[in-house]
């Protein structure tokens, strides 16, 4: 499903969650406070999203480079996860949400990455809306995986050097079953990609807002969707007269 382009609506948006931490800080309180709001905002563009023609929707919750937090804002991001995937699958299912995971899974706690595995299952005949989730995810780290998996089909014969194309590479990435994005949002205004989707998001619109994530609100994805419906997206291409 790789690079699919749709004119018009934005079918794949993909969020960089940002400003947890800042948030709960302004306001005196622990960085894991912000993340416990951070995840119920999920919730709440989760249940939005398909109101507004998005399809597809990632969120960056864990990066690669986040282990470099303390242990105890790690173990408690860890718990987050857990709890989230604990206390939604049934409203998950009950609203036709497909939930899967892309990232490294091997550094993740087993119990976690049982109920990763668990939704993963009971959603995945779903359709409504399809929920991606970045744990323990970096761009760098997947295009590396990838590389050394195709890699080792032609060290065994299996790929000539020729067939390892765009699509081939893309074929094994993480996100082989998902469409690229046509959208990426970042909130808490950060200017970086921060190592997010870098290959699928080739032509991806970008729109950065100052908002903190915790404050980002469904009518702000709503302005945002909007004013991309009014883009011109032209992948590469020249504008016909």
């Amino acid at each position: 499903m790789h690079g699919t382009h749709e004119t018009g609506g934005a079918r794949h948006v993909a969020i960089i969650m940002d400003g947890n931490g800042r948030w709960a800080t302004n306001r005196g309180w622990p960085r894991l406070v912000g993340h416990r709001k951070g995840a119920e905002r999920v919730k709440e563009i989760v249940r939005t999203a398909p109101d507004l023609g998005i399809e597809w929707l990632t969120i960056y919750a864990f990066s690669t480079e986040n282990w470099k937090r303390s242990t105890e804002e790690v173990l408690g991001l860890m718990g987050i996860f857990a709890r989230y995937i604990e206390k939604e699958a049934g409203r998950l299912a009950a609203e036709g949400v497909r939930m899967r995971f892309i990232g490294n899974r091997d550094r993740l706690d087993r119990r976690l990455q049982d109920l990763m595995a668990g939704i993963e299952r009971r959603t995945a005949h779903l359709t409504r809306l399809n929920l991606t989730v970045a744990i323990n995810y970096g761009g760098r780290d997947e295009v590396t995986r990838a590389v050394r998996s195709l890699l080792a089909e032609a060290a065994a014969g299996r790929l000539e050097p020729e067939a390892i194309t765009d699509a081939a590479i893309s074929a094994a990435l993480d996100t082989r079953d998902l469409p690229d994005p046509d959208l990426v949002i970042r909130t808490s205004g950060e200017t970086r990609t921060s190592n997010f989707l870098p290959w699928q998001s080739a032509y991806a619109e970008y729109e950065f807002t100052p908002t903190l994530w915790p404050d980002f609100t469904p009518d702000e994805l709503s302005r945002i969707v909007a004013r991309f419906g009014n883009r011109d997206r032209r992948f590469g291409g020249v504008k016909q007269a």
